[in-house]
């Protein structure tokens, strides 16, 4: 029943897919890379939320609140504000330009050694830490759930290469040879079945505790575990308070307004107002997200007795412990989408990174259009081969795969938001301060948090870099300014009038985040 529950849903999403993107030109660079400009709030919304909710959220996060309790939740909330910020600040001026990739804007603003710079940056992130994080939390899962390991007598590090490279091959053939469309309609899809899937674990976790009743079992739930509730946290906690003011918002900051793997969404928007429409949406289903990727890590430590070595098993074991039969195939159909979706969107956007900001801009400066798609899809197959030789190799990394993930995208993180937002306020920072605070800050940041290792959290440290990022931009384009004050040209590729309702939604979803920590404090 089970596997053809599995089957069954897997196979809607793919003829839906299909169908929906059968007259997209996907020869084209608008067609393939953004989907032809055609995405709807609704598709945009399901494509965000899926891209960001994959296994790497659901099994790592849930890792990081089965040891430590709800202040990891901050991943997910502070989320909502950077959403909002996206849509009153950032996506209009991205639409405006007409960019179909980050580092477009940013030769636009500060020139073509930049863009390059940054094209790079984006590229290695997704090589070393976002795709293989993606395929290991996936395929650990899904090894842990279906007992794969036993099934195919094997240990659990050998059983997760075949695992690891099966979703690996299916996901490419999905993202490198279907385009953002497809990625997109798909997201869609599996964004509903996540989200009711993903609710389905804690309501079936909290009868279990409290035999039958949800409400029983929420309330033995806090009263065993206290601390587990605290959305402060101590001083070792991930997640400290004070670093929701420094680190924390730069990494949401960064993330849902200048991560190309998320962003390219809104940038196929048939509009402003649906691009905005879409990521307020989102935020308000974000907002819900603790209840998916944090209540099962606390309730797996209820029901384990906190017994559980590797704590990135904690979400697949109580998966496994709680959710009927019944239900097991149409999850597992549901996961298999969220791991697909987020290695799709990063394999896609690499694709896409490559194909408009090397290969045609290096290698071959008269390409056709096709010929740009072409060697895009090559270099996907490439990237993709790479991140399936990594992934295994996390198996048991040190403080959980979701932290892993997070310090080392501070690399990257940090910089490009500096320079991003530097750019929009500033007309006159130069292209020369922007490559210096790049390099500055990407430096200093592996050295600090690899080398010298300061007793303080990454993100704190984060928070800093960030500081210090802005401060050597404006001393250096102090004595090195730009000849002119930049200007921004309208492109006209899309309507950009903001959404009537843009300011009463925006700030009653910035006053709910508000008010949630106020409520669990």
């Amino acid at each position: 029943m089970g596997l053809i529950s599995f089957g069954a849903f897997t196979l809607l999403v793919a003829i839906i897919a299909w169908w929906s993107t059968r007259r997209t030109d996907e020869s084209t660079s608008d067609g393939y890379f953004l989907g032809g400009r055609s995405l709807t709030a609704p598709v945009i919304a399901g494509s965000l939320l899926l891209t960001n909710l994959s296994t790497e959220q659901i099994v790592g996060m849930n890792g990081v609140s089965f040891r430590d309790g709800i202040p990891i939740m901050a991943y997910e909330v502070v989320a909502a504000i950077a959403m909002v910020f996206t849509a009153f600040v950032l996506l209009p001026k991205y639409l405006k330009s007409g960019i179909t990739t980050i580092p477009q804007f940013l030769e636009n603003r500060y020139g073509r050694s930049t863009k390059t710079i940054v094209s790079l940056l984006f590229l290695l992130g997704y090589a070393i830490s976002m795709l293989p994080t993606v395929l290991y939390s996936g395929a650990l899962a899904i090894n842990t759930m279906f007992d794969i390991p036993e099934a195919l007598d094997m240990d659990p590090e050998s059983a997760l290469w075949v695992t690891v490279w099966s979703i690996g091959v299916l996901g490419s053939i999905y993202a490198i040879f279907g385009g953002l469309k497809a990625v997109a309609v798909s997201d869609s899809i599996n964004a509903v079945g996540l989200i009711i899937g993903g609710l389905l674990i804690p309501i079936f976790g909290l009868m279990k505790i409290g035999d039958g009743n949800v409400l029983d079992g929420l309330n033995k739930l806090t009263t065993a575990l206290p601390e587990k509730f605290d959305i402060i946290g101590g001083p070792d906690s991930d997640v400290p308070f004070w670093t929701l003011f420094t680190g924390m918002i730069i990494v949401n900051f960064y993330y849902w307004g200048t991560n190309q793997a998320i962003i390219q969404r809104a940038l196929g928007a048939k509009n402003l107002r649906e691009g905005q429409k879409g990521l307020l949406l989102a935020a308000v289903i974000k907002i819900m997200g603790p209840f998916i990727v944090v209540l099962p890590g606390i309730i797996a430590f209820y029901i384990f007795n906190g017994d559980i070595a590797n704590a990135d098993e904690a979400y697949p074991m109580v998966v496994k412990a709680v959710l009927p039969l019944a239900f097991m195939g149409f999850f597992a159909a549901v996961l298999f989408g969220a791991i697909l979706s987020s290695f799709n969107s990063a394999l896609n956007s690499s694709v896409t990174l490559f194909g408009l900001d090397f290969y045609k801009e290096y290698i071959n400066k008269d390409a056709s259009e096709t010929q740009v798609v072409k060697a895009g899809k090559m270099f996907g197959v490439v990237l993709a081969a790479t991140s399936m030789i990594l992934a295994p190799l996390l198996y048991g990394v040190q403080g959980g795969i979701f932290t892993y993930l997070q310090e080392l995208n501070g690399t990257h993180s940090v910089p490009i938001l500096a320079i991003i937002l530097v750019g929009i306020f500033s007309k006159r920072v130069s292209g020369k301060a922007a490559n210096i605070a790049i390099i500055f800050s990407a430096v200093t940041y592996l050295i600090t948090l690899y080398v010298i290792k300061p007793d303080i959290s990454f993100l704190h440290l984060m928070g800093i870099l960030f500081v210090l990022t802005v401060i050597i931009m404006i001393v250096v384009s102090h004595f090195v300014p730009r000849k002119t004050d930049y200007i921004q040209e309208y492109s006209k590729q899309v309507d950009i009038t903001n959404w009537k309702y843009l300011k009463p939604v925006g700030y009653s979803i910035v006053a709910v985040v508000v008010s949630l920590y106020i409520f669990l404090s």
